[in-house]
Parts: structure tokens; sequence; C-alpha cells
């Protein structure tokens, strides 16, 4: 199903954007601040998970910030239903879970939100395309490895993975040549080397 509304939405969210951010577990203030060094640096996306609903206010920050530079943030562990009109009315453009739920999926796209399942073996990525979720993400893509990409992408050539799970800047490049279309990562904002290293990467796939 490559016409779904979650594919349309993604190609265009992500494209030409190798890198994005994930800001677990920061108080509203320092979620904002790495959010705002990601957006200067030239990663245009950033993910705020939300496993508890102490959560939300930093994403209602992020997502306030993000609006004023004509940015949309995503709301990541979104495991259940509830939490899809939760992260809405906080700011949030799209979902993204470590797992695949059809209901989740569903209940997301009938609030006009793309969804992001995590997928860790080749029948939870045919799951996710019978639901017409093209883009999944690799979760823990660290544990999977570059090889694991590589390998899914041969019956599933048209798949578009996204990379989470112990991810830096260092490994970023591997996974981007195994074939991932975004990397995210963390951490790595706060590393003067590593934010080079992005920097590199943003340039060296022509994406900033």
């Amino acid at each position: 199903m490559t016409d779904s509304f979650h594919t349309r939405a993604f190609d265009e969210l992500f494209a030409s954007q190798p890198i994005m951010g994930v800001f677990r577990n920061m108080t509203p203030a320092d979620a904002v601040a790495r959010a705002a060094r990601a957006w200067d640096l030239g990663v245009v996306h950033v993910e705020i998970p939300v496993q508890t609903p102490d959560a939300l206010p930093t994403l209602r920050a992020v997502a306030g910030a993000a609006r004023e530079r004509g940015r949309q943030v995503g709301a990541g562990t979104i495991v259940d239903v509830d939490q899809v009109a939760e992260v809405q009315a906080a700011g949030a453009s799209y979902t993204v879970s470590p797992g695949l739920s059809d209901d989740v999926a569903r209940a997301s796209a009938a609030r006009g939100l793309a969804h992001l399942p995590g997928v860790s073996t080749p029948s939870e990525v045919l799951a996710a395309r019978r639901e017409g979720l093209l883009w999944t993400k690799a979760f823990p893509a660290s544990v999977l490895g570059p090889s694991w990409v590589s390998a899914v992408l041969g019956p599933f050539p048209d798949q578009r993975f996204v990379a989470t799970g112990g991810m830096d800047a260092h490994s970023a490049a591997e996974f981007l040549a195994a074939g991932v279309r975004v990397v995210a990562v963390g951490a790595a904002f706060d590393d003067p080397v590593q934010r080079a290293r992005i920097t590199d990467l943003l340039e060296a796939h022509g994406r900033r």
C-alpha cells in the first residue's frame, strides 16, 4: 500500500533528512535547548518520547518552540490509543511507537497524525506493510545492526527505515550506507565532536 496516508506524510516529512533528534526524560527547558541546538545544525525533526504523562509538558514546550521556527515535532513511545489524543493536544504532528500496533496506527490516522511503528523482524515489517506503513523504525537499531537493515531490504526494497535506539553520530553513517533513510540520535547533540559529525552527514547527503 504505497499510497497510504502514513507513507505520503513521512515521504514529505523526512524528505532529504538523514538525521533526527530524540530527547527523552528531559525538563521542558532542557529539551527546548537541545531541540534548538539540533535545529541550528540543520536537523529538521525532533521527537519527544512520552512514556509517562510527566513528559507531556516537555512535548508541549518543544512543540511551541518548533512552531516558531516552522518545524514539526513527533511524540514517541506511543503504546496505546489514549495517548494519541493527549499528544495531539500537546502539539505533536506525528506519533512514534517502540512496537507495531494497528490500533495506534489507525487512531493516529483518524486524527490526521502519521504513525511510525517500531519493528525488529521481517514478520513485523510485513504486518506493517499490510496496514499501509512503509515507514517503520528499526528498533533497537544498535542491537539489530546495519546488516539487519540490508537483509530486510532484500525482500522489501521499498521499505523506509528510521534507525532508533542506541544510535550516535559515529554509527549513523554505517546505517545510512546500509539503506536506512533516517538515523535518530540524542546525546550526540551535547558532544562537539558528534555535532561536527552530524554536520558532515547532513552535508554529505546534500540535505541541509
